[in-house]
């Protein structure tokens, strides 16, 4: 019995880690957040500081998901 509940609880935190590796990776909805971030600045719905320290902040993601994905590649 405790060998079932060992590997149920095994297999939920996969899923959690996998799910969590599935959002951290997705370079499209950052790259989407940017897109949205210019137009916000363009229209003038925020400031150039808000949009520098958003920018800053998404930028850096994108270069930790071109990392992790290096790293995943030199793993294979």
């Amino acid at each position: 019995m405790a060998f079932l509940i060992d590997n149920f609880l095994l297999f939920i935190a996969e899923n959690i880690l996998l799910q969590a590796q599935k959002e951290f990776m997705n370079e499209e909805e950052v790259r989407r957040d940017l897109r949205e971030l210019y137009e916000n600045l363009e229209s003038g719905r925020i400031t150039e500081v808000e949009f520098e320290e958003r920018e800053r902040d998404l930028v850096k993601r994108l270069e930790e998901i071109d990392q992790y994905k290096k790293e995943i590649d030199e793993a294979a």
